[in-house]
């Protein structure tokens, strides 16, 4: 079943609900607003506290996933154009950014694509509180010609035949995430689990890794050269993959085994008064809206979404 994700639903909401998509934050009811306004409301509060190392009109630093490439890069422009600061953006797999930060890098805003990394630095006091910022969801990229929908994806994913595509678990968040899939399969089919740890090819997301294509999505050029019939990754990238590609599709994963990933941002201390505007304007109406046309969704944290 192929969708184009606007926005994406929550594992454990109705699948009714997920095909409506999730309304942008503009829609939202007035206690998801209030959670908004308080979040606002600390970020204004760290600006305060904070002595800034850097004058406004040098540029902010910051590091994001790689599935926020697109969003970003109009959020940065946006936000630039509005009087705000030029932004400098470097891109890559959370995890291997988290420890670069961690490692003494240069760096003031680091928007991750889960909780965790982010988490670690502020509980190290390197950073400000973490806030829930967007939101995805993990699907599933199919080849051209391969025959796969939601009701068969899991045999599909089990096949001996089928190469199973994902990113580098520890490294990258969608590989954790994809190991979580693995798990909820392994939950209802004992076995699983192992089956397919051992067969997913660890294609992207990992410090050897190949570097993205600099115009193309990396999964499109992956399934579009056979390298794996399925590559399970964030909804969001395999829609733009598929755009790319003739012939590939984006395939839903069932309910029982969707796995939700919450996005979290977090400033460095010390960080230029610029680097807390940057994430006010992320967390705006504005920087909102450029996220859900990108498919991302906002919400309210919620518990046991990080992967351990």
């Amino acid at each position: 079943m192929e969708h184009d994700h606007r926005g994406l639903d929550h594992p454990g909401r109705g699948s009714a609900d997920h095909r409506r998509g999730t309304a942008r934050p503009s829609d939202r009811p007035d206690g998801s607003k209030a959670v908004m306004r308080a979040i606002l409301g600390i970020v204004l509060s760290l600006m305060a506290m904070s002595p800034p190392l850097a004058q406004a009109a040098d540029a902010v630093l910051l590091h994001a996933a790689g599935s926020l490439r697109g969003p970003l890069t109009e959020v940065s422009r946006a936000f630039a154009a509005a009087g705000g600061a030029p932004v400098t953006i470097k891109f890559g797999a959370s995890g291997l950014l988290r420890d670069e930060i961690a490692g003494g890098a240069r760096a003031e805003v680091f928007a991750s694509a889960n909780m965790e990394h982010p988490r670690s630095l502020s509980e190290a006091k390197r950073s400000s509180p973490v806030v829930l910022f967007a939101r995805n969801r993990l699907c599933a990229l199919a080849r051209p010609g391969l025959d796969v929908t939601t009701a068969d994806v899991v045999d599909r994913m089990l096949d001996p035949q089928i190469r199973l595509g994902t990113s580098t678990p520890k490294a990258d968040p969608s590989g954790d995430y994809a190991w979580m899939v693995f798990r909820r399969i392994d939950a209802s089919r004992p076995g699983s689990f192992a089956a397919l740890e051992s067969k997913a090819l660890q294609l992207t997301g990992g410090p050897a890794s190949r570097r993205p294509p600099p115009d193309r999505s990396v999964y499109g050029a992956i399934v579009e050269k056979g390298e794996a019939d399925l590559f399970l990754t964030y909804c969001t990238n395999a829609l733009v993959a598929a755009r790319e590609v003739a012939g590939a599709k984006v395939v839903d994963l069932p309910d029982t085994i969707a796995v939700g990933a919450d996005y979290g941002l977090t400033v460095m201390n010390g960080s230029s008064e610029a680097a807390y505007r940057l994430a006010l304007f992320i967390l705006s109406a504005e920087g909102q809206a450029i996220l859900a046309r990108h498919g991302f969704a906002s919400s309210p944290p919620s518990a046991g979404q990080d992967p351990r």
